[in-house]
């Protein structure tokens, strides 16, 4: 995996700083999963106190994301990322710091390798699942990725 959480986290202060004003933060990454955190504050709460949907939306994308920009980075090839598709459902009030996990690491390698091979795009539904620091689930976003080799011109 040629991600690390440091140069994420810079990534995202200067190409995503909405993201990073918020405190949406990667905290770790592998082959397998991937982790990131915001915690509630001033800057990234609605009018009840919780965390504001979007701010959890960016965090759960951003688990998915470090997953798929890190295999990418591993083929050595050009290849586009896109969401496509996601779907949210919220179970709880997010207060305090909440735990994005996606563990999809398999999928992606697999999805990565087959666009590779075929020069076809694929398709990838991931899940990340917010938890706060009780490990209850406050909630869960899936995304479709969509994940194609760029043609050289």
């Amino acid at each position: 995996m040629k991600l690390t959480t440091r140069e994420f986290n810079t990534l995202t202060f200067f190409k995503l700083p909405s993201a990073w004003w918020t405190g949406v933060r990667l905290k770790s990454v592998n082959e397998k999963e991937a982790i990131t955190t915001a915690k509630l504050g001033w800057r990234n709460q609605n009018p009840f106190k919780s965390m504001f949907w979007a701010v959890q939306g960016m965090a759960a994308e951003f688990a998915t994301g470090a997953l798929v920009i890190g295999y990418i980075r591993s083929t050595g090839k050009s290849i586009s990322m896109l969401v496509v598709n996601n779907k949210a459902n919220f179970s709880k009030k997010a207060v305090g710091r909440i735990h994005f996990t996606c563990v999809d690491g398999d999928k992606v390698e697999g999805a990565i390798a087959e666009a590779v091979k075929t020069g076809e795009g694929q398709t990838i539904w991931m899940q990340s699942v917010g938890r706060d620091s009780s490990g209850d689930i406050v909630s869960t976003f899936d995304f479709e990725w969509s994940i194609r080799v760029k043609q050289k011109k």
